[in-house]
């Protein structure tokens, strides 16, 4: 059991041909069993961008006001989840689609980050706050490939839009996969980011809690949601380059970029 992270900056602008969705394809079609979480980050940046959106930040949060999230919504669980599941489905997958809330898997409660020492309300902005993979697990006892958007709403139906990296690693542990795959932009995770010679090839969980703190700001989330990933159950987490076709097709033989196992 496999959970994969493809990561906004990752997906190609152009999904008419996607080598990476067709490796995901090909490894589901040859009997793993996959639950594939997306981002869109940079699709989201564009789309508010177009309606003067999304300009207020604070402490480099962006601020989201409803008719922010309305876009950031309509990006991630329209515009990108669709492209995904139809081009999977176009490759012989039984590729479904959810938002992260679908069937009780995700309720979220508002992410209040802490700015200065203080609570800062940023909006409609949440984080996980309960996980139940039952419609995961019968999904995938049936034969589908699930893809996941990271949008959830709180036990009030009220929605939020939630750090991908975080909800993959929420379903990773729930799921007890024996991988997280994080594919993002970069090779993994750099001792000393941007240093590519300090990239770490293998390290266990305690071992990266313990020099988590010395990460600078590109590494941070990758390695919260590693850790968050193992703790809650995975069994292991493998961050690589998306965008270069071999570092995926090694992360699907479980080889290459980071490795950090419990």
């Amino acid at each position: 059991m496999i959970v994969i992270k493809y990561g906004g900056n990752a997906l190609p602008s152009d999904t008419s041909t996607d080598p990476v969705l067709e490796a995901i394809a090909d490894a589901f079609l040859d009997g793993e069993q996959i639950v594939l979480v997306h981002g869109g980050g940079p699709q989201i940046d564009a789309a508010l961008s177009e309606k003067g959106l999304g300009k207020e930040k604070i402490a480099g949060y962006r601020i989201t006001s409803e008719q922010v999230f309305s876009v950031v919504q309509s990006v991630l669980s329209g515009q990108v989840l669709r492209a995904i599941v139809n081009y999977l489905i176009g490759s012989d997958v039984n590729a479904v689609g959810l938002s992260a809330s679908d069937g009780g898997l995700i309720r979220a409660k508002k992410f209040k980050p802490v700015v200065d020492g203080k609570a800062v309300d940023v909006g409609l902005v949440g984080e996980v706050a309960d996980v139940n993979p039952m419609i995961l697990e019968t999904l995938i006892t049936e034969g589908y490939l699930p893809v996941i958007s990271p949008v959830a709403v709180d036990e009030n139906g009220i929605g939020y839009n939630v750090n991908a990296d975080l909800v993959a690693a929420a379903i990773g542990g729930a799921l007890r996969a024996d991988s997280v795959i994080f594919l993002t932009d970069v090779a993994g995770i750099y001792r000393n980011w941007p240093d590519q010679s300090s990239l770490i090839s293998e390290i266990t969980i305690d071992e990266l809690k313990e020099i988590a703190p010395s990460f600078s700001e590109g590494m941070i989330p990758k390695v919260a949601a590693a850790i968050k990933a193992i703790d809650s159950g995975a069994f292991a987490v493998r961050i690589t380059d998306g965008t270069d076709l071999s570092c995926v097709l090694d992360a699907l033989d479980d080889r290459g970029g980071t490795l950090v196992s419990a």
